[in-house]
């Protein structure tokens, strides 16, 4: 960690007073949190587009870095990083929005730019059938897709549930909190936000001493559909915050999915009205759920390593297939051209090899040409 960068962030999130969008356009202009505070005096004329209330307030860093430097104490402390969008623990998807935050204070050992993350959310208000829904998706991925990373808010209700039955199932979850890690609330939940601890996280914008006040919850939520490629709405009313998470992640152009409920179920409304504005493709299974983002592929895969088709178990592997396995063995995710120096594979001979060894389950093609050796 910077930790002179991540000060500067820290400060800089203060000065813009939360104004996300704006701080981070600023960051993308400039490059760093640091290169704006050398830039304070003149910041309108390196960023002519600044606000002028802004440019106003970046003359006053005094405050905001003895601050930013008494929770750089808190963080060191409590085993807490502060990550940047400059650090590649940041998470990489939140980058994409335009109102990231640039400083964010993440407790926990799961991998916040895991391959698969999904958002699950919902009413606060959940009924058997809400619990019951969120079980039978947990045990189904936990089939179908095993490494997925769940995340969700902490919250009474869906969110809770979503926590406590990833943790079940094996899968790391991570909760978006709507105030400082000095504090968990509701306290209701403290034992399941340990046991996150070891098995997940808990991420937050908020320093410590931040309340959990209502418009933070609302903040929060877009850092919950920002993580995420997929938001799961399971119950919803015709109002609340799942469906804000769900409106966020969608103008994030990111998936959102629905369970659908009982006609005038008052928990269910949110979601049908979704579903039937277009807003959230219908689920009813795990299955749907790898089949609507594409993850099927790695589902098929992952049930033919627990029937024990195994890689070293092919053999129909040839030793050019075998060449290409080992490399990526000993380094995963190579892209196509990278793999063709190192082993002196034609890449046309390549291109047939790879193919084969995606159809028998052994190698995943991922974005940008770059293939993953499944485990």
């Amino acid at each position: 960690m910077d930790c002179n960068e991540a000060l500067y962030a820290m400060a800089l999130t203060r000065i813009s007073n939360f104004n996300f969008a704006t701080a981070l356009a600023l960051y993308r202009a400039l490059g760093s949190a640091r290169a704006i505070y050398e830039h304070r005096a003149d910041i309108r004329d390196a960023v002519d587009d600044c606000p002028p209330r802004l440019a106003k307030a970046l003359a006053h860093w005094d405050e905001p870095l003895r601050r930013a430097e008494a929770e750089m104490e808190f963080a060191t402390r409590h085993g807490i990083s502060v990550l940047t969008p400059a650090d590649p623990r940041y998470p990489q998807r939140l980058t994409e929005c335009t109102d990231a935050p640039i400083a964010l204070y993440y407790k926990g050992a799961a991998e916040l730019n895991r391959l698969r993350v999904i958002s699950v959310v919902g009413t606060r208000h959940a009924t058997p059938y809400g619990h019951d829904l969120v079980s039978r998706l947990m045990a189904g991925l936990k089939e179908l897709c095993p490494g997925v990373l769940v995340v969700s808010g902490l919250a009474y209700g869906i969110d809770i549930c979503a926590h406590r039955e990833a943790l079940a199932q094996g899968f790391d979850t991570v909760a978006v909190l709507a105030h400082g890690l000095d504090r968990i609330y509701p306290p209701a939940h403290r034992d399941t936000a340990l046991g996150m601890l070891r098995q997940g996280g808990l991420l937050t914008e908020f320093m410590s001493g931040t309340n959990a006040d209502k418009p933070n919850f609302v903040r929060r939520n877009r850092i919950v559909a920002g993580l995420a490629d997929a938001t799961v709405l399971v119950e919803s009313a015709a109002k609340g915050g799942g469906l804000i998470t769900a409106a966020i992640a969608r103008s994030y152009n990111r998936d959102v999915l629905a369970f659908p409920g009982a006609v005038g179920a008052p928990y269910s409304e949110g979601c049908n009205r979704l579903i039937r504005d277009n807003g959230a493709a219908l689920i009813t299974s795990a299955s749907d759920l790898v089949d609507a983002l594409g993850w099927r592929d790695e589902a098929l895969a992952c049930r033919a390593r627990r029937e024990g088709i195994e890689r070293q178990l092919f053999p129909e592997l040839s030793a050019d297939e075998r060449l290409v396995t080992d490399l990526l063995a000993n380094t995963n995710d190579l892209q196509l051209n990278i793999i063709a120096v190192r082993t002196g594979l034609p890449v046309a001979r390549l291109t047939a090899l790879l193919f084969s060894l995606e159809m028998k389950g052994v190698v995943r093609p991922l974005a940008g040409g770059t293939y993953h050796l499944m485990s």
